[in-house]
């Protein structure tokens, strides 16, 4: 059977004050009264039955998803009791999946990515599972057709794309993956062509994944064997506490995928956005005449002009004269203001907010 699992983990420090260490940006409503978890489970709502929709969240961020995502049963919100990168996520997702489905197919997306238009992602993840179901030693993952020549994102070396019956898009022949580049290798690349943006998307059965982990991160595989010996039972909550953390620390990239042998790739040619940051408002929100990006309710902006203002406070005003590529976040009981080429420092900032006030403000 097919299943999708979205990865709701990430804190999201680049959005304080709005995001929280108990209120992840993948709940902000900052997207027309929606969050991005919403966006991302409708998405998938077309291809995959309720039922099959797993989240895997921080467990500080459980009962808040719960709420977010009140269509997806309870028991489906996985909790992860510490922060340990994607390759444990993913193995517990594909633990959990085999123990009560040994045929399980996975698609693995994220909750803070934009990608529009949705038809777009929904073919490619019907293709990718069909590929899989019917060639279950392959590996499966998403490059983006890149628009630009970024330096903030990995990405795929791609070859000899191959149709498939039934399908829209071609699988390609992932050949190397490449961490973030300097901009002059980021200029080589679209100019070579052949390299995509790495999505951090992926397809593959999920017994094919665990034994990918086993063999090229056997320390994973005694902790998910604990977790699934004792899953569903009197047992479940303590044994995840205790061997969720003895899981490495790595991601799926470099503990499986850079060194997997059967991985391929779906080309998504769409908008997609990593919403990482303020800046990314940008991308995804119109600006007015002046340039601003205004996320409020109500506003009163006079002579300002490439700035962004953002509340999710529906009954609060944000009123500004004469800003120029300045930031105002407001939030209940914080507000930040600063040049926007500034936000980079944010967590450096928090930092010091920590040291100074506890974590009253985080």
């Amino acid at each position: 059977m097919n299943y999708a699992v979205v990865m709701a983990g990430g804190t999201g420090k680049r959005l304080w004050p709005l995001s929280r260490k108990k209120r992840p940006k993948q709940v902000l409503k900052l997207l027309e009264g929606h969050t991005l978890l919403e966006q991302c489970v409708e998405r998938l709502m077309p291809i995959f039955d309720i039922r099959n929709i797993i989240v895997l969240t921080n467990a500080e961020y459980v009962d808040t998803v719960r709420k977010t995502v009140s269509q997806i049963p309870p028991q489906n919100i996985i909790p992860e009791p510490a922060v340990r990168d994607t390759s444990s996520a993913i193995g517990l997702a594909a633990t959990v999946l085999t123990k009560f489905d040994a045929d399980a197919t996975m698609a693995i997306v994220t909750a803070d990515q934009i990608i529009k238009p949705d038809e777009t992602l929904q073919t490619a993840l019907t293709d990718a599972l069909t590929f899989v179901n019917n060639n279950p030693e392959q590996l499966v993952t998403y490059g983006i057709k890149p628009t630009f020549p970024s330096t903030q994102l990995g990405y795929i070396k791609c070859a000899n794309p191959q149709e498939q019956q039934g399908s829209k898009n071609p699988v390609y022949k992932v050949e190397a993956f490449s961490e973030k580049p300097d901009l002059n290798t980021a200029k080589k690349y679209l100019d070579e062509g052949g390299y995509f943006w790495n999505s951090g998307m992926f397809v593959w059965k999920a017994k094919t994944i665990l034994t990918e982990l086993a063999e090229h991160l056997p320390e994973s595989v005694k902790p998910l064997q604990k977790i699934k010996n004792d899953w569903d039972g009197p047992n479940q909550i303590a044994t995840l506490q205790e061997w969720f953390v003895k899981l490495p620390k790595i991601s799926i990239d470099f503990a499986v995928m850079e060194k997997a042998k059967k991985v391929n790739a779906i080309m998504l040619d769409c908008q997609w956005q990593d919403m990482g940051s303020f800046a990314a408002l940008a991308d995804i929100i119109n600006s007015d005449d002046d340039n601003n990006i205004i996320v409020a309710g109500h506003n009163e902006i006079l002579e300002c002009k490439d700035s962004i203002f953002v509340t999710e406070e529906k009954g609060h005003l944000i009123a500004a004269i004469g800003l120029d590529n300045m930031l105002v976040a407001h939030s209940q009981d914080a507000t930040l203001i600063c040049p926007i080429n500034e936000t980079q420092r944010l967590k450096e900032f928090l930092a010091i907010i920590e040291k100074n006030t506890g974590d009253k403000f985080l």
